[in-house]
């Protein structure tokens, strides 16, 4: 990393933080009033860091595929919190499953809440499972889309982490279509580190699976497919995807 574009990460970054609470303040009244404002001022920082990341760090983003628009399960590979950012960006009406922790982020937390995002403690297992179930079931108010992350935790280019269950369980039990979805922008913007590097991050919306398949034919094909497409993703990069055990 060049001195030059690693005192444009930190600023890039310095900034992203600050605006964080700054709009959270801003738009407190609107969100407040109606979940429709916790969402617009949630995408309004998700456009402002996008734009900004493409103009301080030469950071690019492109969305690929079918953006779906109705009531579906979204399963997306998670490299960095960036790719979070543009899901959330490209999807009309998206919430969360996401760990307990972040409710107690100060603006996060109170923002995922009025969204309807779904807490999960990650370290119960089966009864963290059977509890997120439940919690989804008690939130299908409205039409929307459903995003989980099936490794649990944000994996680096190239590591290999096993995908979970909670995934194949939601899907069983909401009998939705599952939009996969794949990405290289942990090249781009990493899990760890201040390190922000030019590039284009893409986020790729795959092919539908359909409701209804048995559980572990349903896991084989998902994650199949997401590490196959993000693999060829990180490769048109320039990225090696030789993998590595975590």
């Amino acid at each position: 990393m060049t001195v030059l574009q690693g005192t444009r990460s930190v600023l890039f970054l310095t900034q992203m933080y600050l605006m964080m609470p700054i709009m959270g303040i801003v738009f407190l009244p609107y969100m407040l009033l109606t979940p429709d404002g916790a969402r617009f001022a949630c995408k309004t920082y998700a456009r402002w860091t996008i734009w900004t990341a493409r103009w301080m760090v030469g950071i690019r983003t492109e969305i690929r595929g079918t953006v779906p628009a109705d009531e579906v399960l979204v399963v997306a590979k998670h490299q960095s919190f960036f790719d979070i950012i543009v899901i959330f960006e490209a999807l009309p009406s998206s919430r969360f499953i996401m760990k307990r922790q972040l409710l107690y982020t100060p603006v996060i937390g109170q923002y995922a809440r009025r969204l309807g995002c779904i807490p999960v403690d990650r370290g119960k297992k089966g009864a963290a499972i059977k509890k997120m179930v439940q919690d989804v079931a008690a939130e299908r108010r409205e039409p929307g889309q459903l995003v989980i992350y099936p490794q649990g935790t944000r994996v680096a280019p190239g590591a290999r982490v096993p995908y979970k269950v909670g995934a194949g369980a939601l899907y069983d039990a909401l009998q939705q279509t599952c939009y996969p979805v794949a990405t290289n922008a942990g090249l781009f913007w990493p899990r760890t580190g201040l390190r922000r590097s030019p590039g284009l991050a893409v986020v790729e919306f795959l092919p539908p699976i359909p409701a209804g398949l048995p559980v572990p034919d349903f896991m084989e094909r998902l994650e199949h497919e997401v590490e196959t497409a993000s693999d060829r993703l990180m490769a048109d990069a320039g990225f090696s995807t030789q993998r590595e055990m975590a």
